[in-house]
């Protein structure tokens, strides 16, 4: 196994395709959790980013009216408040269809870091500091992250 950072020769990965890791024979229970967790972590987190941008856009398509305060250079009453409401909304459930389904992840991923790069900055802009903009923030580190995985479980590959 060495030379394959601890995959199994006969895996994917010797033929540069992502696979499951292997743990070392005799490995602790500790070692395996952590093989796992490492396998399986970047489908979750992308999972529940895209659950927290879907929730988001589906609210922003259903209700534009209760969003457009937050369009910055807009009357919150104004057509193009709620069109750009409406535009945001989508692509955000566009975002979150591609991460769930596991389609061009790191680009989805990157696309949701600048949208919500976005978010952080006009909040900060109209509002400050506050709950709303850390949460974000949050949010935003979990995208950004999402950026430099590279082989991920159940995401599609070319």
């Amino acid at each position: 196994m060495s030379g394959t950072g601890g995959r199994a020769s006969g895996s994917p990965a010797a033929t540069g395709q992502p696979g499951p890791l292997v743990p070392a024979p005799g490995a602790t229970p500790q070692q395996r959790a952590a093989a796992l967790a490492s396998e399986w972590a970047p489908v979750a987190g992308r999972i529940l980013l895209a659950l927290v941008l879907a929730w988001f856009g589906y609210h922003e398509l259903v209700r534009p009216a209760l969003w457009t305060g937050y369009v910055p250079v807009a009357a919150p009453t104004s057509t193009a408040a709620v069109v750009a409401v409406l535009a945001h909304g989508w692509v955000l459930l566009m975002l979150a269809v591609a991460l769930a389904a596991g389609i061009a992840t790191r680009i989805a991923a990157l696309l949701a870091a600048a949208v919500l790069l976005e978010i952080i900055i006009s909040l900060t802009v109209t509002a400050g500091l506050s709950d709303l903009t850390m949460r974000d923030i949050g949010v935003f580190g979990l995208a950004v992250c999402l950026t430099g995985v590279s082989s991920q479980r159940l995401a599609l590959r070319r």
